[in-house]
C-alpha cells in the first residue's frame, strides 16, 4: 500500500516539474503545428498560427511586466548592501572583463567555422525574395555611435521602465544605489522597502512561470503550423548544419570554462538552469527567463547582490549565442554574394560587431539588425539578410538558450570570485 502511494507521489512530483512540463508542451506544440500545416490551407494555417502564438505573447508580456521592477529593486538593494563605490567598481570590472572576453571568443568561433565550412558558396540567389528583408533593413537607418550612446543613457527612468530598456534601468539603479549607500542609515527605510518589494516581485515570478509551458506550447505550435520543416531544412541544410557545429563548439567552450572555474558545482548549476534554458529555447526569448534565472541563481548559492548586479549587465553585454551568430551570418552573406573578405577585414568586422552589438538587447531581432548594419559598412548587400530570414527562428532558439547559459555562467563565476 505504502509502495503504491510512494509511486503515485513520485509520478505526481515528476509531472509537476517545470522542465518536464515544458518538454511535454514543446512536443505537443510541434505535433499540433505539424498537423495543422499538413491538413489546412496556407491561409487557415496562418490564421491558426496568429491565434495560437497569442499564448506565447501573453506569457512573454507577463514576464516583461515584472522585469523593470525586479531589476530596479534588486539592483538598488544589492548596491546598497555592497556599501561603497569601490565594491561596485571591482565587481563591474570583473563583469566587463568576462563579458568582452566571452564576446570575443564567441565571435572568433563563428568566424572560424563559417570560413572552414563555407556554407555560403554555391547558393542560387535567384530564388531569394529580397523584399522580406525590408523590415530589418529599415531598422538599420540611423545606426550610429550617437544612437548607441542615446540608447545606453536614459533621459527618463519612467520611459526606460515603460519600454523595458534593461541597460538604461541599470544605469539609473547604479546611481540610485550608490547615492543610497553614501547616505547610510538615513536611506535604510527606502532600501528596506525596496528589499521587501523585490521579494514580492520574486513571488510573482513563481506565479508567472506556471504559465511557461502554455507559452512555449503556443510558440512552437505557431511556428510549425506555417513552416514546412522538411523543405526548410533541405534548403538550408548546409547553413543550419554549419551553424549547429558553431553553436555546439561554443557550448563546449562555455561548459569547459564552467568546469574549470566551478569544478563539480557546474553540474549543480546546470540542474538549476535547465528550466530557463528550455523556456528560452521554446520562446526564442532570453528576456522571458530573466526573472526565473534570477531566482535559480540565488538558489544555486550566488549572493543576491551579485545576481542583481551581474544579470542585467549580462543581458546587454554578454549575449554569447547572438555574438557567434553575428560573425557567422555576416560572412555567410558575403560568401553567398561573392564578396571577398581577407583576414584583416574579417578581424575589423569582428571588432565592429563587438562594439555595435552592445546595448541593443531590447531591439526586436537585434542580431539581424546588427548583421544588416555591419554588411552595409563592409559593402556587402544588405538585402542578403533575406537569405537567412526563413531559418532565423530556428537559429534563434539555439542562440537564446546559449545566451542564458553564458549569463548564468558569468554570474556564477564572478559570484565565486567575490566569495573567495
Amino acid at each position: 500500500m505504502n509502495t503504491n502511494k510512494n509511486h503515485q507521489t513520485q509520478k505526481k512530483s515528476f509531472l509537476s516539474n517545470l522542465t518536464v512540463q515544458i518538454l511535454i508542451a514543446m512536443l505537443l506544440g510541434a505535433l499540433l503545428g505539424i498537423f495543422v500545416h499538413n491538413n489546412y490551407a496556407e491561409t487557415g494555417a496562418k490564421e491558426f498560427s496568429g491565434y495560437i502564438k497569442m499564448l506565447a505573447t501573453i506569457f512573454i508580456r507577463l514576464v516583461q511586466m515584472i522585469i523593470s521592477p525586479l531589476v530596479f529593486t534588486t539592483l538598488v538593494v544589492g548596491i546598497a548592501k555592497l556599501g561603497d563605490i569601490k565594491a561596485v567598481g571591482r565587481i563591474g570590472g570583473k563583469a566587463m572583463g568576462w563579458f568582452f572576453s566571452a564576446s570575443f571568443i564567441s565571435l572568433l568561433i563563428g568566424m572560424f567555422w563559417v570560413n572552414t565550412l563555407e556554407p555560403g558558396f554555391g547558393l542560387e540567389l535567384g530564388k531569394v525574395d529580397v523584399s522580406t528583408a525590408s523590415e530589418v533593413v529599415s531598422k538599420t537607418e540611423g545606426f550610429s555611435a550617437q544612437n548607441f550612446v542615446e540608447h545606453i543613457i536614459p533621459k527618463s527612468i519612467v520611459e526606460a521602465m515603460a519600454t523595458n530598456e534593461i541597460l538604461q534601468i541599470v544605469i539609473f539603479s547604479i546611481f540610485f544605489g550608490l547615492a543610497a549607500a553614501s547616505i547610510g542609515d538615513y536611506a535604510k527605510p527606502v532600501v528596506n522597502a525596496l528589499d521587501k518589494t523585490s521579494h514580492i516581485v520574486l513571488k510573482m515570478v513563481n506565479y508567472v512561470m506556471k504559465f511557461a509551458p502554455i507559452g512555449v506550447f503556443g510558440a512552437i505550435a505557431g511556428v510549425f503550423a506555417i513552416r514546412d520543416l522538411n523543405d526548410l531544412l533541405l534548403t538550408y541544410a548546409k547553413f543550419f548544419g554549419s551553424f549547429l557545429v558553431g553553436i555546439s563548439t561554443l557550448w563546449f567552450v562555455l561548459l569547459l570554462v564552467g568546469y574549470i572555474f566551478l569544478k563539480n558545482r557546474m553540474t549543480t548549476l546546470l540542474r538549476h538552469i535547465v528550466s530557463p534554458l528550455f523556456i528560452a529555447f521554446g520562446t526564442t526569448s532570453s528576456e522571458a527567463v530573466f526573472p526565473k534565472l534570477t531566482e535559480e541563481l540565488e538558489r544555486f548559492g550566488v549572493k543576491d547582490k551579485i545576481v542583481s548586479f551581474m544579470l542585467p549587465l549580462g543581458y546587454s553585454f554578454n549575449l554569447d549565442g547572438s555574438m557567434m551568430y553575428m560573425t557567422f551570418a555576416s560572412i555567410f552573406i558575403a560568401q553567398a554574394y561573392g564578396v571577398p573578405l581577407d583576414f584583416g577585414t574579417q578581424m575589423t568586422m569582428l571588432l565592429v560587431l563587438m562594439l555595435t552589438s552592445k546595448g541593443i538587447a531590447g531591439v526586436p531581432r537585434a542580431s539581424l539588425v546588427v548583421v544588416a548594419a555591419t554588411c552595409g559598412m563592409f559593402n556587402i548587400p544588405i538585402e542578403g539578410i533575406a537569405l537567412i530570414l526563413p531559418i532565423d527562428h530556428f537559429c534563434d532558439m539555439f542562440r537564446s538558450a546559449t545566451n542564458v547559459l553564458g549569463n548564468a555562467l558569468a554570474t556564477s563565476v564572478v559570484g565565486k570570485w567575490e566569495k573567495d
